[in-house]
């Protein structure tokens, strides 16, 4: 991440695909206006990656250090990975792919890793728990918290873990909130049964948060709409104001103060009817921003 500085819309991005490399990814953020992106490091539906050379570590530092644009940068892991899975060899690649992902931020310069905390796969959740800490206490063995990973919260399907406050204040207690932080994905936190759409449930919900966890230790937030009602444990994106949250939720979450210097990242579907989504749903949250 290069240093924090805010527009009138904070810091506000979208996914960006690395396919044409890191510096064209940076370029397409800066072409949507972005002041904040994240992208993989990496193939995130392979266990294994070629390694970042130094002609992609400098190209990438210097189409950030020529944009005047895009401030922050975020890295989202890959998919595979299961630091809860009760399986060892499942365990021990997942742990090793994320250390991956670490060393592959760190060369990049990049200070964040969002990560899912995985799937219990029925062992229960307080062991599942359990191995998430151990797996990332191994993962981050000797690594100097200059690239933090953000536990995101999660919708809760299957077996999944992350969609209780409760099970990311255990998590980022395990491992130190030096090393460790949280992704707040407002799809995620809704399915799960939070409630964010009036004025009121948006309060509770984040001060239960706070209560439980802190938002202090909220580093990035995931602006995503929902297609599943509160509580369907559905794990599904629409467009900001189009699915279940609906409209009021985002322009409170882009007028709140506490998250002025926070990134916020649309993971909306990319197209609709050939039209680039990204150009949309940002205008739209840059109007809510705006007032």
């Amino acid at each position: 991440m290069k240093g924090r500085m805010t527009d009138k819309d904070g810091l506000l991005g979208c996914h960006v695909s690395i396919a044409g490399g890191f510096d064209r990814a940076v370029e397409r953020g800066a072409g949507l206006g972005c002041t904040a992106l994240q992208l993989f490091t990496r193939n995130q539906l392979r266990w294994h990656s070629k390694p970042v050379v130094r002609e992609q570590i400098e190209s990438f530092t210097r189409s950030l250090s020529g944009n005047t644009r895009v401030r922050e940068v975020c890295a989202h892991g890959s998919y595979l990975p299961n630091l809860a899975s009760p399986d060892p060899e499942i365990k021990r690649r997942s742990i090793v792919s994320v250390k991956d992902e670490l060393e592959r931020c760190g060369l990049l310069g990049i200070s964040c890793l969002v990560i899912h905390p995985g799937n219990h796969m029925g062992a229960g959740e307080k062991e599942g728990i359990r191995k998430v800490v151990s797996s990332l206490r191994e993962a981050m063995k000797g690594r100097d918290g200059r690239v933090k990973v953000l536990v995101e919260t999660t919708a809760g399907q299957g077996t999944g873990l992350g969609y209780r406050f409760e099970h990311l204040r255990d998590i980022v207690a395990g491992v130190g909130d030096v090393l460790a932080g949280v992704c707040f994905d407002t799809c995620h936190v809704f399915a799960a049964g939070y409630d964010l759409r009036g004025e009121e449930e948006y309060g509770r919900t984040l001060d239960k948060f706070d209560r439980t966890i802190g938002l202090s230790h909220i580093e990035v937030i995931h602006l995503n709409d929902s297609k599943g009602d509160i509580g369907s444990r559905l794990d599904r994106h629409q467009h900001i104001g189009e699915g279940k949250i609906g409209i009021d939720a985002f322009t409170r979450f882009m007028r709140d103060e506490r998250f002025a210097e926070v990134p916020k990242i649309i993971e909306t579907p990319k197209r609709m009817n050939g039209t680039d989504m990204d150009v949309r749903n940002l205008e739209i949250l840059r109007t809510l921003a705006a007032g």
